[in-house]
């Protein structure tokens, strides 16, 4: 075996085992399951504030999955005539979709603050240009006052070179 194919079939081995196309519509193989799982609850906003922007992308797309999972396995039972008594998913999909409006809120407040902190730095960047100019004005004719009149040291140290 050469050194060129050794990586190449180690990446074929960890592609072949991962479920891919309509397989990830379903639940261990099933397109509905035989048995209630616990699943757990939705994300808070607390917890999705610290996270990461890529963290954040990471679990929009596996709670988009899951949704997509949810949606097939709902219109299954309708297509298989199965009573909403013995199948319902609603509890998980309330789950994804709150936690999936959670993730946008806490994508919102960011660009809100990014937005505000724009506008306190363009405010900074003029106040500071027009400070400069009016500032710059009044120290060269200070400067200029202070070089012709001979009153000290006093005087030069006002003058910035």
């Amino acid at each position: 075996m050469s050194f060129f194919t050794r990586p190449i079939l180690n990446r074929i081995k960890q592609i072949a085992f991962r479920p891919r196309g309509v397989e990830e519509f379903f639940e261990n193989g099933q397109s509905l399951p035989t048995e209630k799982s616990w699943t757990g609850r939705a994300w808070r906003a607390s917890e999705l504030r610290v996270k990461s922007f890529d963290d954040l992308h990471k679990l929009w797309y596996v709670l988009l999955k899951e949704r997509n999972l949810l949606a097939t396995q709902k219109e299954e039972a309708l297509r298989n005539h199965v009573p909403k008594q013995y199948f319902s998913n609603k509890g998980r999909r309330a789950k994804c979709q709150k936690s999936m409006a959670r993730i946008k809120f806490v994508l919102n407040e960011r660009r809100l603050a990014w937005v505000e902190a724009q506008k306190l730095q363009r405010l900074a960047n003029t106040q500071e240009a027009t400070g400069s100019l009016s500032a710059g004005g009044s120290s060269s004719s200070s400067s200029v006052s202070g070089s012709a009149s001979a009153a000290g040291p006093s005087s030069t140290s006002n003058v910035v070179a």
